[in-house]
């Protein structure tokens, strides 16, 4: 998802600060942009290392007006509670929701000095619905809506809005070679009958893709969603809200 998000932010203009730890990643994403964009490596994990990279971004860019928190993990997949070893469970819950912590705690106090802000976390549906065999990962998942919701409440009066994207299962390179072979497998069917089964959850009866999550942010990025704040915003076709 983090390319096409940037892509889309990219063609309305925005200018690019990207943070991560894979900074070769990184690059072939900015390599795809065509706007201004600037690469820093950071381990977002870590409290210190973000607060240097934004300082970086802020002397290179003036100021931060939108924070996008897409970098995350998946963490255990089919491992019950009492399968999850504490180091996976404690891994997970550091990068999903303890890195959105720490870009926030960094970009909040230029935000609300300047009066403006935008705030996107990226989370999941699993975060709304629990699942089987992702304990892990949902308690992250669940864990950053509380961090965005009670933010939102905090910093509102200062005219910075904090908001969730949850997208379900988004179409993929990691959907069609990890996930879909894997039910096949399971279900004892063709990939093909997978990806319909899987599509046949959801109301609308199709999967979502990277373009819908990064329209989803877009809109939450902009002044159009200026009277919204600590919400929840499922992109997923209808699965975990109805």
């Amino acid at each position: 998802m983090g390319p096409v998000v940037s892509a889309q932010f990219s063609a309305e203009g925005a200018k690019l600060a990207l943070l991560g730890r894979d900074v070769d990643a990184l690059h072939d994403v900015a390599a795809g942009v065509d706007g201004e964009v600037a690469v820093w490596r950071c381990d977002v994990t870590q409290a210190d290392d973000v607060d240097a990279a934004i300082a970086q971004v802020v002397d290179r860019f003036g100021h931060v007006d939108v924070l996008v928190n897409i970098a995350g993990g998946t963490g255990p997949v089919g491992a019950s509670a009492w399968e999850t070893t504490p180091q996976e469970f404690e891994d997970i819950v550091r990068l999903n929701m303890a890195g959105s912590f720490h870009t926030m705690r960094a970009v909040l106090p230029g935000m609300i000095a300047r009066r403006y802000g935008k705030i996107v976390n990226v989370g999941g549906t699993f975060g709304m619905r629990g699942r089987a065999g992702r304990m892990a990962y949902s308690a992250s998942k669940w864990g950053l809506r509380g961090v965005t919701k009670s933010t939102a409440i905090e910093a509102g009066p200062f005219n910075v809005n904090v908001n969730c994207v949850a997208p379900g299962m988004v179409d993929g390179p990691r959907f069609r070679t990890k996930v879909i072979p894997e039910v096949a497998r399971k279900r004892g069917i063709s990939e093909d009958e997978a990806v319909d089964q899987h599509a046949e959850e959801y109301a609308l009866r199709r999967i979502s893709t990277a373009e819908d999550v990064a329209a989803a942010c877009l809109f939450l990025a902009s002044d159009v969603s200026r009277q919204i704040t600590g919400i929840d915003l499922p992109v997923d076709g209808g699965w975990a809200a109805i």
